[in-house]
């Protein structure tokens, strides 16, 4: 294997490493089957990668199970470049078939037989449930195949006691986001992105005409495209198999609209799921739904059916972050099995990896679809797990308004108010947050222009349609300022005062995090702050401490991994050259980091990982080795403050000198656009979620003073909301002090930072690769009893 020892790794913990983790004399076969998905290529490049790094051989198993059953070339060695240049493209670049053959006994003869010739016995399959089942069924069925071959003669006795067992280990890649045990399915994320860039293009024309969409989405059986889409563009109504509308849906969906147009809205959108159905297990169709509109209401209606447009186009960044995590995990499991271990998948649960025994995964997904034709529909919503049912919930609150009448009033008074750079995502933090504090009978108040406009008085009563339609701006729109508050606290005590705000909810990024200790330590002179305040972190940095994710660093992730797409295609046709581009992020690398992850760099320089001369000159060697294959262009990313000496200007010099001859340099700063744009499906949902939380946190300690006319004195009264693993927290602004390099602007302690070495070993340096617990199986827990932190 050429390539060099990573700088950051002294040699002895590399093969140690690699003692712990031997793939040599193994062979691993790898397929996708089933419908694609966007990220299975990524998926595919991590378990090749991965595989050829440990010494394994990887063998790429081309159309699925039919492949494996009818052999010869469709089972090909692969090596390190045949899976270059492919995380950026949808699909599946080996193929995907559903297979006839592969359900018969023949079949499994004709594929055990294939398997053993090549002496593969360890299987990574990236597919749906079905696909998945298959291989377990596979897996149990092996020593009896090989007995069989060896008595037809079709083996060798010493190849049956050789290859007598077979591992295998699932990914799960489907755009429904139907597999019970995992958080996120590979491709779900990028196919919101294609609902989502339909829904904010169809929502300009409908706007004109004044028109009635009804979109037909994907799933037939699963409802969380249909069911996140619509709470990422604020639809008017949501069809989805799990939870079909009650009697009578007919008259108040008709209802619903028509209030909708009396509130000047102009458009109305109707999202279903294409497996939509009514209590009697009946087909809810976009037909009859238009039907009825325009019937009852005679509104314009049309009807736009997405169909394969969601499968299609480039993955995602969070897409090939996941798929390029869970591929490597499952090689790392792989070489961990023993002949004992159960098939199992590789999946996320928050924000960690995980495996799951995987026949357990898939009765309980199957235990939905059993629910459903029961007509058990709340059984269906548990079993999908919390976070559906949470997104159930949240939409419920967000889309449908109840009466003056019906909402008892808190006579209490919620300011909400950006502070910092903008993020994408903001406006729609401040939907949600305005639209749950008036269903749960506050009066919510706008703060314009930060800290600064508060201090100045921009503050105005914000009713529930002054947000409609914000889910899908970018920006902020009450406008947003980095100053901080300190300068200006007696004026915003009187404007609280004025105001009779009791509680505050302050979107932003670190300069929202400082204003907050601000604020806290002023409570002794001013007892107007002495109410409940809550932080919501947004900033594309994601450096707010108290959360691993931050509302608006998705957008700017998609945006630097399209950017490196472009770059590196406009590199393929000049051979031999080496980008540099510089992202933001302040001193925090998330961005650099994820960014490289995500775009397949060479390398990415952060401050969180110091480097010297002597790494960057590793580097150059590193991509004059890389220059004589067939890949024949470099990328390298460099976060804006990570050293203050070795600037973009300096490294890019540094590698044109050095690589005079082998290849030639050029650089961008990719600069604001980070910060612009429409805000990406998980911004949009996130912002809305974590908001939705931060408001109904208010509301129960503005409930617990109720008529007691108490003070809050306690530190516990001021918090910052964000995701810690797999739980959303609420963490004491003032014990996060302790946690945060207040000079640097980053938490001390950052959960990315051990994706570093995944995108060292992708790119081939040699690193130590900190490895879960080899035999560790985590039960499935229909979705966590704690708050579930899945998006």
């Amino acid at each position: 294997m050429d390539g060099h020892d990573s700088p950051q790794t002294p040699k002895g913990s590399f093969r140690k490493f690699l003692e712990q983790l031997s793939g040599a004399g193994k062979a691993i076969g790898v397929l996708t089957s089933g419908g694609d998905a966007q990220g299975m290529n990524a998926a595919v490049r991590a378990v090749v990668r991965m595989g050829i790094y440990v010494g394994a051989k990887v063998y790429f198993i081309y159309e699925g199970y039919q492949g494996m059953v009818d052999g010869g070339s469709n089972i090909v060695e692969a090596d390190w470049e045949s899976v270059s240049s492919i995380l950026q493209v949808g699909g599946t670049i080996i193929g995907s078939a559903r297979c006839q053959d592969f359900r018969t006994r023949e079949g499994h003869l004709k594929a055990a037989c294939n398997l053993v010739q090549l002496g593969i016995t360890s299987l990574c399959v990236i597919g749906g449930d079905g696909s998945l089942t298959g291989a377990h069924i596979f897996q149990t069925e092996w020593s009896g195949l090989l007995e069989e071959l060896a008595r037809d003669g079709k083996i060798s006795t010493e190849q049956v006691q050789k290859h007598g067992h077979l591992n295998v280990v699932g990914m799960v890649g489907s755009i429904d986001n139907d597999f019970c045990g995992t958080d996120m399915t590979i491709g779900t994320d990028s196919a919101l992105h294609r609902i989502i860039e339909v829904v904010d293009a169809i929502m300009t024309t409908a706007q004109s005409h004044q028109r009635t969409f009804v979109l037909e989405v994907m799933g037939r059986h699963c409802g969380y495209l249909a069911l996140v889409s619509a709470l990422a563009c604020g639809a008017d109504w949501v069809f989805l198999p799990e939870s079909p509308p009650e009697e009578g849906w007919q008259e108040n969906m008709c209802v619903k609209l028509s209030e909708n147009r009396a509130r000047k809205k102009r458009l109305n959108i109707i999202i279903v799921a294409e497996g939509a159905i009514d209590t009697q297990n009946k087909p809810i169709t976009s037909e009859q739904i238009k039907e009825l509109v325009v019937t009852q209401l005679g509104y314009d209606t049309r009807v736009t059916i997405l169909g394969h447009v969601q499968r299609g186009g480039t993955p995602s960044a969070f897409d090939r972050i996941l798929a390029s995590r869970m591929g490597v995990e499952a090689v790392v499991a792989l070489l961990q099995a023993t002949p004992e271990t159960p098939a199992c998948v590789v999946s996320l649960s928050g924000n960690q990896a995980v495996r799951l025994p995987l026949m357990e995964c898939v009765q309980m997904t199957q235990e939905v679809q059993k629910a459903m034709d029961e007509r058990r529909f709340k059984d269906a919503v548990q079993l999908r797990g919390r976070s559906f049912e949470n997104n159930l919930n949240t939409y419920k609150q967000l889309a449908i308004k109840l009466p003056d009448s019906e909402i008892p009033k808190s006579n209490c008074n919620v300011g909400v108010v950006n502070v910092g750079a903008p993020a994408a995502g903001m406006n729609a933090a401040v939907r949600a947050a305005v639209r749950v504090g008036i269903s749960e009978g506050h009066k919510m108040f706008a703060v314009y222009d930060g800290f600064e406009g508060f201090a100045k008085g921009q503050i105005k009563e914000i009713g529930w349609g002054d947000v409609g339609g914000w889910t899908g701006q970018g920006g902020s729109i009450l406008g947003t300022k980095r100053i901080l508050p300190g300068k200006y606290l007696e004026d915003i005590a009187v404007q609280m005062r004025t105001h009779g705000i009791s509680a505050l909810l302050i979107i932003g990024g670190f300069e929202a995090y400082l204003g907050l200790l601000e604020l806290l330590a002023a409570r002794q002179k001013h007892e107007e702050f002495c109410v409940p305040m809550v932080m919501v972190p947004a900033t594309v940095s994601n450096n707010v401490p108290g959360s691993d994710f931050s509302i608006g660093a998705d957008t700017a992730l998609n945006t630097i991994t399209d950017t490196c797409d472009r770059i590196k295609q406009s590199a393929s046709g000049t051979k031999r050259r080496v980008f540099i581009i510089e992202t933001m992020g302040g001193f925090c690398g998330y961005l650099a980091n994820m960014g490289g992850l995500a775009a397949g760099a060479d390398a990415a320089y952060i401050f969180e990982e110091p480097f010297d001369i002597r790494d960057l000159q590793s580097n150059v060697e590193h991509l004059t080795e890389k220059m004589k294959t067939s890949i024949q262009r470099g990328l390298v990313l460099r976060n804006e403050s990570c050293s203050e000496n070795y600037t973009t200007d300096f490294i890019y010099q540094l590698y044109s000198e050095e690589g005079k001859g082998v290849f030639d340099c050029r650089k961008n700063v990719l600069g604001h656009m980070q910060q612009g744009g429409a805000p990406s499906p998980f911004d949009r949902n996130f912002g809305t979620k974590i908001s939705a939380r931060a408001m109904q946190w208010i509301s129960s300690k503005l409930r617990e003073s109720a008529g007691k006319g108490k003070k809050f004195l306690s530190e516990d009264s001021v918090c910052v909301l964000g995701i810690s693993k797999r739980t959303l927290l609420f963490q004491p602004v003032a014990e996060l002090k302790k946690e945060t390099d207040f000079e640097h602007r980053i938490p001390k302690e950052q959960w990315w930072l051990k994706l570093r070495p995944l995108m060292k070993i992708l790119a081939k340096y040699k690193v130590s690769f900190e490895v879960s617990d080899a035999s560790q199986l985590e039960p499935v827990q229909p979705r966590g009893a704690e708050e579930p932190a899945a998006i």
